[in-house]
């Protein structure tokens, strides 16, 4: 399989290589000197022993499954946050393991993936402590504990153990998650809204993806149902669509009024959908927005929660990032909370929104934690998620207790308290410094135009690339934002993913990055993405 990677990634810079060679007539082109980056790494990969795509296709022939055999579905599937950019990043990597000082910089800085504590971020002291005593009880019972936890910690601890039989974290849990964990999550819910939580409306999950994914399997019965995404999106949303068999039905989100959600584009797209036959069942609504980091007003809020009872589409609100908010004149109000103080009760408006671990300031990715929220939906229904839940018997218990935790922090006259708000607030105050920082970076670059860091994780700027870098791009057979991508991770060791991936207004071209990377880290990212644009775009000029 290495060798496989190693083959495909050698073709994926031969077309680099060659399409800057072909666009390029600058005698000073790195990529055309034979000490290069892109050059250098093919040197190492051809030192590789040749394993080509036709010995592999021989090895197989007599096996029953091919290419064009499987799922149609799982071929029509992207997820362009773990893509062709990510596979060159990790190769890159591993070259310069083997062959330190091979490229002109020293380490690949990942800023494709919304992954903290991969980035060094350090998990929040009194959760890990909570965790470590309930998979551990036995130490509950020794002295020297109390000596090496904190009291809240400890007591937290007995108090989730005495929920769950046996207090076994390695046993199977009801299928929508440990019932007192359920409790305190919407007694969480119902302090943060002002509006009471049904801890039985609560299914706790391995993050929110697989949340997402029940709802995609209740909602699409076939190609002709069709679900409203913001365009750019979490590819999350078109690929588990693709997956279930539906149609996306795109809404464009304003670029040039900071992403923003117009009611007037929600009623063509769906007018246009109608009219092709797509009966569109729900809007996906991402707030704070990833990959585009806006934060939806309150009206705002108000006029989506009337266009879908309007309409009568199921809200589907990811509200992952709602921890992540940065700018003074912005805060995070939960679509059950606008919805409830318009009036509207469970039988108005059906809603499901999606919480994680793994965001937030918390940044538990690997614990696979998370939770969704159902209401508006009848007794029939309901039964029909719990055995979509059942059929993955139940999420894992590390995950429920850490989403317990995230909804129930320490509080004041806690033990934990004073520690606990320093860290959350150095992370948070971090991240916003961080985003800051590039977002003024990005839009000092030429032809590069960066909407404020209101929140999320990510920017995502346009880039005006110039023609003769799209016609190579073309050439080389990829998207002009990806052509720029990988240039980029080739030159910087800097990990981004084209905007291509997450969709866009066509003839435009952007990419994500994350504002993840250490602080201390994020002047070297500027420095590296500044001389870069610089060249490539010189390079390409005309």
């Amino acid at each position: 399989m290495r060798r496989f990677i190693s083959h495909k990634t050698i073709n994926l810079i031969s077309k680099t290589t060659t399409s800057t060679i072909s666009s390029s007539s600058s005698p000073n082109s790195p990529s055309l000197s034979p000490n290069s980056p892109l050059n250098s790494l093919l040197r190492f990969f051809s030192a590789l022993p040749a394993y080509s795509l036709d010995s592999m296709a021989s090895d197989y022939s007599a096996t029953p499954i091919t290419i064009d055999n499987i799922n149609p579905k799982v071929l029509k599937c992207e997820y362009a946050v773990r893509g062709e950019i990510v596979s060159i990043a990790q190769t890159l990597q591993q070259s310069l393991k083997d062959n330190p000082g091979s490229h002109p910089f020293d380490e690949i800085l990942y800023c494709n993936i919304g992954n903290p504590q991969a980035l060094a971020q350090q998990p929040i002291t009194f959760f890990r402590e909570v965790l470590a005593l309930c998979d551990h009880p036995s130490i509950l019972d020794k002295s020297e504990t109390q000596g090496l936890f904190s009291a809240d910690a400890i007591e937290r601890a007995f108090q989730i153990l005495e929920q769950i039989p046996g207090r076994a974290t390695g046993a199977y849990s009801h299928s929508q998650g440990i019932k007192g964990l359920r409790d305190t999550i919407a007694s969480g819910m119902g302090a943060r809204d002002g509006f009471p939580a049904d801890p039985n409306d609560l299914f706790l999950t391995d993050g929110a993806s697989p949340a997402v994914h029940m709802m995609m399997q209740l909602l699409i019965r076939s190609e002709n149902d069709g679900i409203l995404c913001p365009i750019p999106q979490y590819p999350l949303y078109s690929a588990s669509i693709a997956l279930h068999g539906g149609t996306l039905v795109p809404y464009y989100l304003d670029e040039q009024t900071g992403w923003g959600l117009e009611i007037s584009e929600l009623e063509h797209q769906l007018k246009t959908a109608k009219s092709k036959g797509i009966d569109v069942r729900a809007l996906v609504v991402i707030n704070p927005g990833n990959p585009t980091g806006q934060v939806l007003g309150e009206a705002n809020q108000r006029e989506i929660v009337e266009f879908c009872k309007k309409e009568g589409l199921v809200l589907l609100a990811d509200e992952v990032y709602q921890e992540n908010v940065y700018v003074p004149d912005k805060k995070f109000h939960s679509f059950k909370k606008v919805s409830r103080s318009m009036g509207y009760g469970e039988t108005d408006i059906t809603l499901v929104s999606f919480q994680s671990v793994s965001k937030g300031f918390y940044g538990e990715c690997g614990k696979r934690g998370g939770y969704m929220e159902i209401t508006g939906f009848s007794p029939e229904v309901r039964e029909q998620i719990y055995k979509l839940a059942s059929v993955n018997l139940c999420s894992n218990i590390s995950g429920q207790i850490l989403a317990s935790l995230i909804m129930s922090p320490p509080k004041v006259g806690d033990e934990s308290y004073e520690s606990f708000s320093a860290e959350k607030e150095a992370i948070l105050s971090s991240l916003a410094r961080r985003a800051k920082t590039l977002e003024d970076a990005l839009n000092s670059l030429e032809g590069v135009t960066c909407n404020r860091a209101e929140g999320a994780m990510y920017l995502f700027p346009c880039i005006n690339l110039p023609d003769k870098a799209i016609k190579a791009a073309e050439a080389a057979k990829t998207a002009p934002d990806a052509f720029y991508a990988k240039h980029l991770l080739n030159a910087t060791g800097i990990v981004v993913v084209p905007g291509s991936g997450f969709r866009q207004v066509p003839g435009t071209w952007h990419f994500r990055c994350t504002i993840l990377p250490q602080e201390e880290k994020i002047p070297a990212i500027v420095s590296r993405l500044t001389e870069f644009h610089k060249k490539f775009m010189d390079e390409f000029r005309g």
